[in-house]
């Protein structure tokens, strides 16, 4: 079946040129076949294959340069996928997952079979972890249902003399191979698809009952919770699997699964305890990735959290921008304002304090505290150091003092892993022991206990909304630099030119991808949305609106949009943000 026109004018417009026969780009190879490598940029366009176009954005300068962009697209009508996959939202990024993973197989097993220098032979697309994002290598049109596939090349070169007859292999054998196997409705296993969009209705489903039964966290009997190690996000093998304390126990009806019995943890302050190696950190990590559906198989498919649950954690030395820590630190001893508190080393406590209300800032519905990464000053203050050392003598109005005012004035909720320390007992409304990986409701006996120890709790000051008024000023000179290099530091960071962005300890960032998306992201925000007038909040959430209404195809400046982008939450954008030390804010000083 030919290619669709309206695909053909689709790419036309997009490159200036009208498709071409894929005969022509047999012709062209052989042309500049042992010429310099320069030559290959002869082969920019768009080429008809039949069953889809293959598009040939740009081609890279030099075999050891970053791989050439190429881009398959094959229409609704060829593709032949049921609409009922891909019109809904989130079954759209579910099947776009999938296709993904599938493509990503195929490109694995061809990958450098064409020989060379440097790239040459490389196919490579977006490696997708266990989490399902919505990502910019595969996109879906919800109106037709054709797919377009992004991916990198590496064009194949002698040296740096073009080497035609591999470059053929790649787009003539292997490149039409991984496209008839995996993004052809009829030659994918056969209910597989409809299976991958079924375990996401079933997530959606359990989303959105978390808030109509006032919980927080949802985590399904039999999910596997520990990893495989360090550097694998595969799960355990021999793993205990989770299951439910009868008191907390939540039986849901999903649409296709059917009855899914779990452990839900209400909103309100949920204390986890338990002795070291016994689960209690496992836990936690598994709700924090919660905030992501996950695929089929990885054991926390159905352990769903509150999508704007944010965790939490003390960063020393990193730079706090005009934030308003006042409800958490005041009357410091050098007279410094802590209603503006800018610091571009700031310690662990005031990190954490920055943190929390910068989570508040986001729109966070709970906020997920592990004591291990915690500063312990922010957290408590044990009775003889308060007897030893007065309120008045101590800036610091620990998280202890304002976790119930967070949820009772705010709505927000707190879950927090404490081994060494039962002074959130009273604070807490729910208290999870995790033994041997197994979770035992603890409440009334872990209250009972704190009882029997005198409550010095003395006067806590009276609780205030911090202010969230931050201006982000325009920067012209750096902003409209079409020279702006953005460049991604694995799950560390990102760089802007020479401006660093330290994210090592944005715990909720699970994929490079989506640092990618954060340079691309600010780099908009800089061009159309730092203008003085608007906040830093209000930006995060035209930023999230656009991904959320758009995709990531908005960030398409200049006609191009690169192939690895994984789109984050509102709250790692404003996380981004807050840690970017180029940051001009209005009235105060960068």
């Amino acid at each position: 079946m030919a290619v669709e026109d309206t695909q053909a004018r689709d790419s036309g417009r997009k490159k200036g040129s009208c498709m071409k026969p894929a005969e022509e780009l047999r012709a062209i190879l052989d042309r500049i076949d042992h010429r310099g490598y320069p030559a290959y940029k002869d082969t920019k366009g768009s080429y008809d294959f039949g069953r889809y176009a293959l598009i040939i954005e740009h081609v890279q300068g030099d075999p050891f340069a970053a791989p050439s962009r190429v881009s398959v697209k094959v229409s609704g009508r060829a593709a032949g996928f049921p609409s009922a996959l891909y019109g809904e939202r989130h079954r759209r990024i579910a099947l776009q997952d999938y296709l993904l993973r599938q493509f990503g197989r195929q490109t694995a097993e061809f990958s450098f079979r064409a020989g060379g220098s440097g790239k040459s032979g490389l196919m490579c697309v977006s490696r997708c972890g266990q989490e399902i994002l919505e990502r910019s290598a595969c996109e879906v049109d919800t109106e037709d249902g054709s797919i377009l596939l992004r991916m990198e090349i590496g064009f194949p070169a002698n040296g740096r003399t073009v080497n035609s007859g591999e470059l053929k292999k790649i787009l003539f054998e292997f490149l039409p191979r991984c496209v008839e196997r995996s993004l052809f409705y009829a030659a994918l296993p056969e209910k597989k698809p409809e299976e991958n969009a079924e375990l996401a209705d079933d997530q959606l489903f359990i989303r959105e009952s978390l808030k109509k039964l006032g919980l927080v966290v949802f985590v399904a009997d039999g999910s596997v919770l520990p990893r495989a190690s360090g550097v694998s996000d595969k799960p355990m093998k021999g793993a205990v699997p989770f299951r439910s304390p009868e008191s907390l126990a939540v039986t849901l009806e999903l649409p296709h699964k059917g009855k899914l019995r779990g452990m839900g943890i209400r909103r309100g302050v949920t204390m986890i305890a338990g002795g070291g190696y016994h689960g209690k950190s496992t836990l936690l990590e598994a709700v924090e990735r919660g905030v992501y559906d996950h695929i089929a198989g990885d054991g926390r498919e159905y352990v769903m959290t509150d999508g704007d649950a944010v965790k939490i954690r003390a960063e020393d030395g990193r730079s706090v921008s005009g934030t308003d820590i006042s409800l958490f630190i005041r009357n410091l001893p050098n007279g410094r304002d802590t209603k503006v508190f800018s610091s571009e080393d700031a310690s662990g406590s005031t990190s954490q304090a920055a943190a929390v209300v910068e989570a508040m800032e986001a729109g966070a519905s709970a906020l997920l505290i592990d004591e291990d990464t915690s500063a312990t000053n922010f957290m408590i203050r044990d009775e003889l150091m308060q007897r030893v050392v007065n309120r008045d003598k101590e800036p610091i109005i620990p998280f202890i003092d304002r976790v119930r005012q967070l949820y009772e004035e705010e709505g927000i909720s707190t879950i927090l892993v404490a081994g060494s320390s039962g002074s959130y007992f009273r604070k807490a409304d729910c208290i999870i022991q995790m033994d041997c990986y197994k979770p035992v409701d603890i409440t009334d006996f872990a209250k009972q206990e704190a009882e029997k120890f005198p409550d010095f709790e003395g006067e806590i000051p009276p609780y205030h909304r911090p202010s969230f008024d931050r201006r982000v000023m325009a920067d012209r000179a750096m902003w409209d630099n079409e020279r702006l290099k953005i460049k991604t530091m694995g799950l560390d960071g990102i760089s802007l030119n020479r401006e660093t962005v330290d994210l090592r300890y944005v715990e909720q960032l699970v994929d490079t991808e989506q640092l990618n998306a954060l340079g691309y992201l600010l780099r908009y925000a800089g061009r159309h949305l730092f203008d003085g007038k608007r906040t830093m909040r209000e930006i995060a959430e035209a930023l999230a609106e656009l991904l959320e209404k758009k995709g990531l195809a908005f960030l398409a400046e200049g006609g191009y949009l690169p192939v690895g982008l994984a789109a984050p939450r509102k709250q790692e954008i404003l996380a981004c943000f807050d840690r970017f030390r180029g940051l001009k804010l209005q009235g105060k000083k960068s």
